[in-house]
Parts: structure tokens; C-alpha cells; sequence
């Protein structure tokens, strides 16, 4: 009965002038691929669009943005489909899927790279690494470029080069009133300022070019600790990771071992700290930066080596595939005090299930080069980004993972520094997002008022119009 009636919501007619309008593909609820079509990374997410139009260009994004605006339908934009809300989708409305304009283009001689707003990083990966490239990413190759760009950009080459926004240098998008702009320095400054950081509150992204930087192989891959050893490790690195050349980079994590290669059958399923690293300065320098750490806490297990650095942006990819159930909470943090890390601990002994973990991402180095006001991200003043995930592929777990990220996250809520990353926030209103942008919430309400003065665009960590 609720897909007759959002088939009913538009007339046929004026669905079908549309579909003749576009050259891409349109999917409704009565289409036998409407069920796999608005899935999206999250299964915890379950709705149901009234139309999904996969763009094939800039201009079909023209045509879907006045099609839901003329009819007054909500929108969502969905370029990868891992946002943690599962922003990307929304009920009754128009989803604007970019995942077809996932073109990649690199000029290795400006070391610049051109992406269309629907690509994955997997795909940006393989296209700049024969030229022994990177832009700096997030840390699994299945996450969507547009997503992650515009809220910030948090990865293994942080610490080196920066946010992903830090790097880069356009934008091409659609307004919500239909207008194609170019976002720079040089043009629509405020625009670019916003993107940087703000969502997807803005616009439509349908192109971004990025300042790549030589990168080709990494000294790279985790170090694993016994659990009870879990607070000398967050101690050593908490002090490790504001002080170490900016080559260096790393993750801590809480994690249970998955049962498969390349782990020891004794460490299957134990629970068990860790630290994925990434080091761009070579096999030297990496050792000369964790032997003392070798020496002081040996690892039980330790896999780091040289590899391209698209192996280790992909190398938990098989561990999350699209399909699990997550719940998502994150605050950012300035320091790891004796207290907080006790009560990291307590929890990480209680986690629920195999893929649930906690993870501590460095926000320093080149990223501190930045100040809070220079882009829309406010949190440069941040040592860690914290991020708690319960995840399960068994829908009756859900509110297992959920309850245990919530205990987790209120436990050690109080030990953050107010607001969180966005891109790993669930739905949690507008006081959270406004600590999460905390002065610059008030400037990008004012350029919201300006580029999307209706609120359009609101399927997002939203931004209310000044």
C-alpha cells in the first residue's frame, strides 16, 4: 500500500516528460530495481524515495534539481552512500544519485585532479597512483569522494598534507536554483569557504579539483596489543602523535580480530588494541619512529610493512562492506587523560560484536597549519577525532550496537571538546551541529541564506539560512 501510494504522489505523465529529459536512469517504487537502488551503506537505514535519478551529467543534475523544486519534493544527494545517517536518501522525495559521474582525470604534470562528484576513492586511487600520486582521503577506498570532501576529510595523510578540503582547489556545483557555479579562491570566495567543511548544504557538487602530492609506497599497517595493555598504548601514542614528524601518521583502535588470514588462529575473535600506521617517509624513518615504541610495549602481532598506498586505503574494505548495520557517535578530542582512557577501556572490553570498534584519527600536523576560521571545519584545535561504531550484519543486533555506542559515547562525552566530525555523526539536531561548527555556524547560516535561501537542500547536517 505505501508504494502505491508514492507512485500515486506524481501524476505518470509528468514523471514520464521527465525521464525524456535526461540521459540518465530514473528508478520508482514500482521498478523491479527500486529495492537494491535506495540501499545505501547503512542497512540500519530503511527509506523509501519517490524517485532516485542516477545522473549521467552536470546538466541532468540541473534537470533532477528543478524537477524536485518545481514539485516541491525533498532532496537528498547520494554520491558514495556511506554517510552515517544515511543522509544520502531520503522518504517521499528525489534522490540525486552521482555515482555514474565517477569520472577521474589527473594532470601529473600540476600534480592537480579533476573527479566527477559520483566517484569512490578507490577510483581516484587507481587513477593517480600510476603517477605516483595521492590525495589525501579517509582511510576505506568504498567511501565516496563527494561525502567525505565536503565534510572535511580525515585519513592517513592528515598529518602530512592536510584535510582533504585543505586540498582542494575547486569546485564545480549546481544551485537550488539551477545555476551552475564554479567554487574557488577567485570565484564565489564564500562558497568556497562553505564547502570546505559544510556538507552538503550548499549545492549539488558534480566536479571537484584536487592538489594531489607524490605518494606512491607507504611503510604502513597495524600493530596489535593484548587488551589489558590497551592503556600504556593510548598513553604512549596520545604523547607520540603530537610530537612525531608530520611523515608519520596512525590510528588507534579498539577491535575485535577477525577470524581469517592474515591473523593467527590464537588471536581469532579476541578483543585487542591497535594501531594502523602510515608512514610516506619511507621504511627508515618509520623504524627509527617505532622502535622505541617495539621495545617498550611489543606487539603481539605486528603487519606493518612497504606497500602501495592503495593497498592500505583498501585494506579493510572486505572487513565493511556495504550491507552491515551501524550505529554511529564522535566527539573530538584535545587530550587523553588518565580518566578518559579507563573508561575507554571499560568499554572496549565490552564490545558487542566483531566489526564494533572505537577508533582515535590525529588532527594535527599539517592540519593544525590551518586555523579553525580559514575553512567551514572549526575543530583544527583538535588533537583526535573519536569516533564509536557499533556495526553487525544481523539486523537483531541492532539494539545491541546501539545501546553499547551510546553508553560508550556518554561515558566519554565529557572528556571531548564539544562538537564532532560530521561525517561520522548520525541525525542529532541542530545543537549538535552547531557544536560542531561552533563560531563558524553563524557564517555559514549567512552563506546559506545566499546560495540556498529556501533551505532546499536540507537532507543533510543542516545548516539553517541566517
Amino acid at each position: 500500500m505505501l508504494l502505491e501510494f508514492l507512485s500515486n504522489l506524481l501524476h505518470h505523465d509528468t514523471v514520464a516528460a521527465f525521464r525524456k529529459q535526461i540521459g540518465g536512469i530514473v528508478v520508482e517504487p514500482q521498478d523491479s530495481t527500486y529495492g537494491e537502488a535506495r540501499k545505501v551503506y547503512n542497512e540500519m537505514i530503511d527509506r523509501k524515495p519517490r524517485l532516485l535519478v542516477y545522473c549521467h551529467d552536470a546538466a541532468d543534475v540541473v534537470m533532477a534539481v528543478a524537477f524536485a523544486r518545481d514539485n516541491g519534493l525533498r532532496t537528498s544527494i547520494r554520491g558514495g552512500g556511506h554517510n552515517a545517517g544515511g543522509l544520502g536518501i531520503c522518504d517521499d522525495g528525489v534522490v540525486i544519485d552521482l555515482s555514474r559521474m565517477n569520472s577521474v582525470q589527473v594532470n601529473a604534470a600540476e600534480k592537480t585532479v579533476r573527479v566527477g562528484g559520483g566517484a569512490k576513492w578507490a577510483e581516484v586511487d587507481a587513477a593517480t597512483h600510476p603517477f605516483g600520486l595521492a590525495v589525501p582521503s579517509g582511510i576505506i577506498s568504498t567511501t565516496g569522494v563527494g561525502g567525505l570532501t565536503l565534510g572535511g576529510g580525515l585519513g592517513y595523510l592528515t598529518r602530512r598534507f592536510g584535510l582533504t578540503i585543505d586540498n582542494l582547489l575547486a569546485a564545480d556545483m549546481v544551485l537550488a536554483d539551477g545555476r551552475s557555479v564554479t567554487a574557488s579562491k577567485d570565484q564565489n570566495s564564500d562558497l568556497f569557504w562553505a564547502i570546505r567543511g559544510g556538507g552538503g548544504n550548499f549545492g549539488v557538487v558534480t566536479s571537484f579539483l584536487f592538489q594531489a602530492h607524490s605518494v606512491s609506497t607507504v611503510f604502513a599497517g597495524p600493530m596489535l596489543w593484548e587488551l589489558s595493555q590497551a592503556p600504556a598504548v593510548m598513553k604512549w601514542f596520545g604523547e607520540f602523535v603530537v610530537t612525531a614528524p608530520e611523515e608519520m601518521n596512525g590510528f588507534f583502535a579498539f577491535m575485535t580480530v577477525p577470524p581469517g588470514p592474515p591473523f593467527p588462529e590464537a588471536l581469532h575473535l579476541k578483543k585487542m588494541c591497535a594501531i594502523v600506521w602510515c608512514c610516506v617517509g619511507g621504511e627508515e624513518q618509520a623504524n627509527s619512529l617505532l622502535n622505541p615504541l617495539r621495545a617498550k610495549l611489543p606487539p603481539a602481532l605486528e603487519l606493518v610493512g612497504a606497500m602501495p598506498f592503495p593497498v592500505l586505503q583498501g585494506m579493510f574494505d572486505a572487513l565493511y562492506p556495504p550491507g552491515l548495520h551501524w550505529y554511529w557517535k564522535a566527539d573530538f578530542v584535545k587530550e587523553l587523560s588518565d580518566e578518559a582512557i579507563a573508561l575507554h577501556l571499560e568499554h572496549a572490553q565490552k564490545l558487542p560484536t566483531m566489526h564494533s570498534s572505537m577508533h582515535l584519527y590525529p588532527v594535527n600536523g599539517a592540519a593544525h597549519r590551518v586555523k579553525n576560521s580559514e575553512t567551514a571545519w572549526s575543530y583544527r584545535d583538535a588533537v583526535f577525532s573519536q569516533v564509536i561504531v557499533g556495526v553487525d550484519p544481523d539486523p537483531e543486533n541492532c539494539g545491541r550496537i546501539t545501546d553499547w555506542a551510546k553508553a560508550y559515547y556518554e561515558s566519554l562525552h565529557p572528556y571531548g571538546a564539544g562538537g564532532a566530525y560530521v561525517n561520522f555523526m548520525m541525525e542529532e539536531g541542530e545543537d549538535r551541529i552547531r557544536a560542531s561548527y561552533r563560531e563558524n555556524y553563524d557564517r555559514l547560516a549567512a552563506v546559506k541564506k545566499v546560495y540556498d535561501p529556501t533551505n532546499f537542500f536540507r537532507n543533510n547536517q543542516n545548516i539553517q539560512p541566517a
